[in-house]
C-alpha cells in the first residue's frame, strides 16, 4: 500500500512539473542549444551558361572551292593560324589582270604629264592657246582618276585573294566543322567557330533586388563591381570549377517581363577545362551578419509549417513555430522569426520530442 502511495505521489510531481501533460519516462536528456547571433555566407546559385569571351563563327568572304580544311574539331589554334583554304586560281587571275591594267594607266597617266608639262612652257611663251593647254590639262587628271581607279581595282583583287586562305582571328578552340574539301561554299556557308577560351564568361540572371541590396550595402556611391565577391562555377555534376571568377558586367536595364538584370561573370581558362555551351551554376557567397543560425535536425517540418521545441524554464519542451531561410547547407538553416537571442532549443532529437515533454535531467 506504501509503495502505491509512493508512485502516485511520484506521477502526480512529473505531471505538476510539465504543465499537467501525460508523465513519460526518459532516460537521456536531449541536446539543445541556446540561440546566438552570427554572421554567415549564404550561396546564392543562378543557372548559367559558359562561352569564350570571344566566340568567333568562321565564314568565308568569298565564294569558290573548298580545296583544304587545315584543322580539326577540338583542335587548339592561335590567332592568325590557317584554317582553311578556297581554290585562289580565279582570284590570281583577277589580280594579275588589276594590276596589268594599272600599269598602262599609269603609262598614260606619264604621257598625260608630259604633254601637260610641255603644253605648259609653250603656253607661257605665246606658243599653244589656252585651250589646249587646258585641254591637256584635263586629259592629265583624268589619267590620274585612271590610275586611282585600277590601283583600287587592284587592292580588291589582292584582299580576295587574300580571303582564299582563311585565318583564326582570334586564339581558341575549333567548333563544330560540318564542310569538307572540294564543298563549294559562298558568303553565307558556316565554317566553324573559334571559341575564345583564354577567359570563358557565364552569363545569368540577377533579381533587381539582389543588386539593390549589395549596392545599399556597398561602401562605394555606385555600388561598383568590385563590390562583389568572388564568384564559383558549379558543373551540371556538382563538381566545382578550380578558379575563382568576377562579375564583370551587368545589364543597365531591367527586363521588364522577368524584373531581372543580364550578369556576366568571367573566369579564367588557362588550361582549356572550359568549353563554350557548358552549363552549370553561378554561385555567388553573399554574406549576412547578425542572424539566428540553428541545425536542420531541430527544426521539425510539420505540414506547411517549421516548429522548433524550446525549452521552457522547467526543462519541458514547447513548440514554437518559425520561420526559415536556407543558405545553402546541409547542417544550417537561418531563423527569421519564432524565437529569441537566449532561448533554448531541442536540436538532435527534435523529431520525437512532443509537447510539453521534459527534455532536461
Amino acid at each position: 500500500m506504501q509503495f502505491k502511495q509512493l508512485y502516485l505521489f511520484a506521477a502526480a510531481a512529473v505531471l505538476a512539473a510539465c504543465g499537467g501533460k501525460a508523465p513519460t519516462i526518459v532516460h537521456t536528456s536531449y541536446p539543445t542549444m541556446t540561440i546566438s547571433k552570427s554572421n554567415v555566407s549564404i550561396p546564392l546559385k543562378y543557372s548559367a551558361t559558359l562561352k569564350g569571351t570571344n566566340d568567333v563563327t568562321i565564314k568565308p568572304q568569298i565564294s569558290g572551292q573548298l580545296m583544304e580544311v587545315c584543322i580539326t574539331e577540338g583542335q587548339q589554334v592561335k590567332k592568325g593560324d590557317v584554317l582553311f583554304r578556297i581554290d585562289s586560281r580565279d582570284a590570281q587571275l583577277e589580280l594579275e589582270s588589276a594590276e596589268a591594267n594599272l600599269l598602262a594607266a599609269q603609262a598614260s597617266e606619264s604621257t598625260a604629264k608630259l604633254e601637260f608639262e610641255s603644253n605648259t612652257n609653250l603656253f607661257a611663251k605665246g606658243i599653244v592657246s589656252r585651250y589646249v593647254l587646258e585641254s591637256s590639262e584635263n586629259s592629265y587628271k583624268q589619267a590620274q582618276a585612271s590610275v586611282a581607279q585600277y590601283r583600287a581595282i587592284a587592292n580588291r583583287a589582292r584582299v580576295n585573294l587574300g580571303y582564299c586562305t582563311i585565318t583564326a582571328p582570334v586564339t581558341g578552340v575549333i567548333g563544330s566543322i560540318p564542310v569538307f574539301a572540294g564543298d563549294q561554299v559562298n558568303t553565307s556557308t558556316y565554317l566553324t567557330m573559334v571559341s575564345g577560351n583564354a577567359k570563358m564568361y557565364a552569363e545569368f540572371s540577377v533579381s533587381e533586388s539582389v543588386l539593390e541590396e549589395r549596392a545599399q550595402e556597398s561602401a562605394s556611391d555606385q555600388g561598383s563591381l568590385a563590390d562583389f565577391p568572388d564568384v564559383t562555377f558549379l558543373f551540371k555534376s556538382g563538381t566545382e570549377y578550380s578558379k575563382k571568377g568576377r562579375i564583370t558586367s551587368i545589364t543597365g536595364t531591367v527586363d521588364r517581363t522577368t524584373g531581372a538584370l543580364t550578369c556576366k561573370a568571367t573566369f579564367p581558362n588557362p588550361d582549356g577545362a572550359l568549353y563554350s555551351g557548358i552549363q552549370g551554376l553561378v554561385v555567388i557567397p553573399i554574406e549576412v551578419n547578425d542572424v539566428m543560425v540553428v541545425p536542420q535536425n531541430a527544426v521539425v517540418r510539420l505540414q506547411n509549417k517549421n516548429l522548433v521545441y524550446k525549452v521552457a524554464a522547467d526543462s519541458c519542451a514547447y513548440s514554437a513555430i518559425v520561420t526559415i531561410v536556407g543558405i545553402g547547407s546541409e547542417r544550417d538553416l537561418v531563423v527569421t522569426s519564432g524565437i529569441e537571442v537566449g532561448d533554448v532549443i531541442v536540436t538532435d532529437g527534435a523529431n520525437n520530442v512532443y509537447e510539453g515533454q521534459r527534455v532536461l535531467f
